[in-house]
């Protein structure tokens, strides 16, 4: 669930929630309140099984239409409000409604409803504001005047007194109940839902926090695990494959500074050894020991032979610093590898240095397999992979067996000897960058440990991929994959040898 439709949702529920908790509150302060309720109903017949508040409705209503007819006669017939009887009568109708009659005639009570006893009138009309009739009264009762004049001109006064102290008791409790459970309901919710919400989302961020703060201490074992599948994890998942990608960046900076030392050493020794023999042979000149002609020149091409080593080497490591930093340049052109990997088999039979090397050339087809290639690069990784071959080759006679598999989207290329082999703990290592198998790869082979890097580094540019397979005494066979090209770039010279 992603964070906006969380959010979403708890505004709902904000709503929705307080509303529900809010109706059973409701629901149970109308059961708390249910006698004064019932009392209030019980003032008439016709509020059974009615809704409190439509009880309170018809309960006014009545009551003003009595004082609306009380009005009607003390201005229209005054003298009925001195008949006994009928004041009786109408007492008995305003009593149901918990409310009376009070009739004043010439400053003196004439009329009294039993609503009012225990009250002393008289002393109430003393009061000066007489328009109110007495503030105990206006404290008690809810006081409607009435002032008319009788038939002879006495002057005369109604008082319709109510009593509303159960009524403004239920309301005094029941409605402030009601507002203190609504914003209980509303404070709890809120509170609810934001403890939630803030907490799904805190707590994966502190878990972020934690894993940032180990980073910065250059800790980076701690796995950043935030297993969700809203923005939150999406940023979770973001920082852990940040951490495992620094991981391996750091653990890769590592193996290259392990690489660059091991470098220093192995070129440093590799070039020893040349420049230390082509030194014996100068100084041999100048001492005189090389005292002919034949022994002069003897000596002055081991010193040649020794300069090329070195010059091989260092154009070895120099392509391998341009391809390992990405600064090598790839032109890609379309070319049928069929035949070119005939050529190179054929290239190979007349090579001065491959006399007595059975060469085979072996496919699984006849039409042209067109492949997407840079020709110098990939003479390279051909011939890396048969140098590395043949230095290690000791039985006779020697074997070069090239194979090319046509499969659906690649093609794969093997170049197969009749070698020592490589043992198995050895063989996943014989593509790393100056790694030698020193057992049977050893300084007199000669090589950096580059030639085999520089294959996978060109196969890789390629698209492709490489890998050997080996058993001691049986040879070794590497494999490598070429993707297929349909049209991208320029056909290729096909008298082009590379």
């Amino acid at each position: 669930m992603s964070i906006r439709l969380r959010l979403l949702l708890s505004y709902i529920a904000m709503f929705l929630v307080p509303v529900m908790i809010f109706v059973l509150f409701a629901a149970l302060l109308l059961a708390v309140f249910y006698k004064d309720i019932k009392s209030l109903e019980d003032a008439s017949s016709d509020n059974t099984g009615k809704p409190w508040f439509q009880i309170v409705s018809n309960y006014f209503n009545k009551k003003n239409e009595l004082v609306g007819g009380i009005r009607f006669l003390a201005k229209y017939d005054p003298d009925r409000l001195a008949d006994y009887l009928f004041l009786t009568k109408t007492d008995e109708q305003l009593r149901n409604l918990r409310a009376g009659l009070v009739v004043v005639t010439d400053d003196r009570v004439t009329f009294a409803s039993n609503l009012a006893d225990g009250i002393n009138l008289n002393d109430e009309l003393q009061q000066p504001d007489t328009n109110r009739w007495g503030q105990n009264i206006k404290n008690t009762y809810s006081v409607d005047r009435i002032d008319f004049n009788f038939s002879d001109h006495r002057p005369g006064t109604v008082y319709v007194l109510a009593d509303y102290k159960q009524f403004f008791g239920f309301i005094s409790k029941f409605f402030p109940a009601i507002l203190l459970s609504l914003l209980v309901a509303i404070t709890l919710t809120n509170g609810l839902l934001t403890f939630l919400v803030s907490r799904s989302i805190i707590k994966p961020l502190y878990a972020l926090k934690k894993a940032a703060e180990h980073i910065q201490n250059g800790d980076l074992e701690l796995e950043v695990n935030v297993r969700r599948k809203d923005e939150i994890g999406k940023l979770g998942a973001a920082f852990e494959e940040m951490r495992r990608r620094l991981k391996t960046s750091i653990h890769l900076q590592l193996q290259y500074e392990e690489n660059r030392k091991l470098l220093i050493s192995n070129i440093s020794h590799d070039l020893k050894t040349p420049i230390t023999g082509i030194k014996a042979c100068i100084d041999g000149i100048f001492d005189g020991i090389a005292d002919t002609d034949e022994k002069r020149n003897k000596y002055m091409k081991m010193a040649y032979k020794k300069a090329t080593e070195m010059d091989q080497l260092i154009d070895e490591l120099f392509l391998f610093s341009k391809l390992d930093l990405k600064r090598l340049p790839f032109h890609f052109v379309k070319i049928d590898i069929l035949d070119y990997l005939r050529d190179f088999a054929d290239d190979l039979r007349h090579d001065p240095q491959k006399q007595g090397v059975l060469i085979d050339f072996q496919h699984d087809g006849s039409h042209p397999v067109y492949v997407m290639v840079d020709l110098e690069k990939l003479r390279r990784v051909m011939v890396n992979i048969v140098d590395n071959s043949m230095k290690y080759t000791v039985r006779e006679p020697k074997e070069i067996r090239i194979e090319l598999v046509d499969q659906e989207h690649e093609v794969t290329v093997s170049v197969r000897d009749n070698g020592t082999g490589i043992a198995e703990d050895a063989l996943a290592h014989v593509f790393d960058r100056f790694y030698r198998i020193e057992h049977s790869r050893n300084r007199k082979t000669g090589g950096s440990g580059l030639g085999l890097a520089i294959v996978k580094q060109i196969v890789e540019e390629h698209g492709g991929k490489v890998w050997a397979q080996s058993a001691l005494g049986e040879g070794t066979a590497i494999f490598f994959t070429l993707p297929k090209g349909s049209g991208d770039g320029h056909e290729a010279d096909p008298d082009y040898r590379g």
